[in-house]
């Protein structure tokens, strides 16, 4: 009973520090994304969240508004993705306006990864159990399976959901700062 009170402030505290210590980049993002391509700044989609229920997502948008229409997200060498946003995956900074969606309360900043609703279909039931904790801006997933495409590595979802904990949160937190920090990879 603890951990869901203890978690959502984790995760209140955490939103507004990260918005605050990242507000000063959203200008020049949002200006370099207007410069490099047409099309809106941010990139909304419905994804599947706890419960299965679906939210709006939030992120700079990184790719050429005919091509993010699909759906599918491409390699970051695919010529889909613009200039910047090649920029922004390789240091993980489209993912900053979904600090906003952790302040809602539609995400946390850890869990599974939002899933895309086209592939939710593909899924077995045994896997649907990833959606019984709320996505997160980072997880079990990204600090350990990359970068194998998030779909095919449910089971590491599923073992953050059966053991999901603040310690272990934390560790997922601390090994995301660092492997952004380092450079050693987009979260």
């Amino acid at each position: 009973m603890c951990y869901p009170v203890l978690k959502r402030a984790m995760d209140i505290v955490g939103a507004l520090c990260g918005l605050l210590a990242t507000a000063l980049l959203y200008l020049p993002i949002a200006i370099a994304i207007k410069l490099d391509s047409a099309g809106p700044v941010l990139f909304t989609q419905e994804r599947m969240g706890k419960d299965l229920r679906t939210f709006r997502i939030h992120k700079f948008r990184t790719m050429r508004v005919d091509a993010a229409a699909f759906g599918a997200k491409p390699d970051a060498d695919d010529d889909r993705v613009t200039r910047v946003g090649r920029f922004l995956r390789r240091t993980s900074l489209d993912e900053l306006p979904q600090f906003w969606d952790v302040l809602l309360g539609e995400m946390s900043l850890v869990g599974p990864r939002p899933e895309q609703l086209a592939f939710i279909e593909k899924y077995d039931t045994w896997q649907l159990r990833r959606f019984a904790v709320k996505p997160g801006l980072t997880g079990w997933w990204q600090v350990n399976g990359r970068p194998q495409p998030m779909y095919e590595h449910v089971e590491y979802d599923i073992y953050y959901v059966e053991h999901c904990s603040l310690r272990l949160d934390l560790i997922i937190l601390l090994r995301t700062a660092y492997a952004v920090i380092s450079g050693a990879g987009a979260i």
